[in-house]
């Protein structure tokens, strides 16, 4: 992993973000990355973007009052959207961005948690998270952060989810 900055979003980078994912799976529109420089002023949220040799290879977002009623009702923040652009994968991005979200929670709170996809696409990121000590909540899987009662019918899309946390403070 060569010169790799890790750096707050700024309005300044929200051009040069969306350039430079464009056309990958990963892209992110401006009116995204505006929401979450809004958020990011009201304290709602902080999100680090990771650049390599000046190009945007990915960002996290650390949601300090998450959707998910488990972390909500246990002041537990979320990590979302954690993404890597697809050629800057394997090189460490991911972890680097993780442990960025981790130290940054690590100031005020004693745990962290992320929710994440169930199909393929996710496969690189559950492994991420599970190496990194990630455990699910226990509470079996969400769809739009409910829970899945047995027998019940959801569709299998990024919505579907298991919920996962970690200790931050021994």
């Amino acid at each position: 992993m060569n010169n790799v900055l890790i750096d707050v979003l700024s309005e300044e980078m929200i051009e040069k973000i969306v350039k430079d994912l464009e056309g990958t799976s990963v892209a992110r529109s401006e009116e995204y990355l505006g929401r979450c420089l809004k958020e990011n002023r009201l304290s709602k949220r902080i999100t680090y973007v990771a650049f390599v040799n000046g190009d945007a290879a990915g960002l996290v977002n650390i949601v300090f009052n998450s959707d998910y009623p488990f972390f909500r009702e246990n002041n537990i923040p979320e990590i979302n959207d954690l993404l890597v652009h697809p050629k800057y994968r394997r090189q460490g991005i991911g972890s680097a961005l993780l442990r960025k979200a981790e130290e940054t929670a690590a100031r005020s709170y004693r745990y962290i948690g992320l929710g994440v996809g169930l199909y393929k696409d996710y496969g690189p990121a559950q492994r991420l998270y599970a190496k990194s000590g990630y455990i699910p909540d226990g509470n079996g899987i969400a769809y739009k952060n409910k829970e899945v009662k047995p027998g019940a019918s959801v569709p299998v899309d990024d919505d579907l989810l298991i919920y996962m946390y970690k200790g931050l403070q021994g």
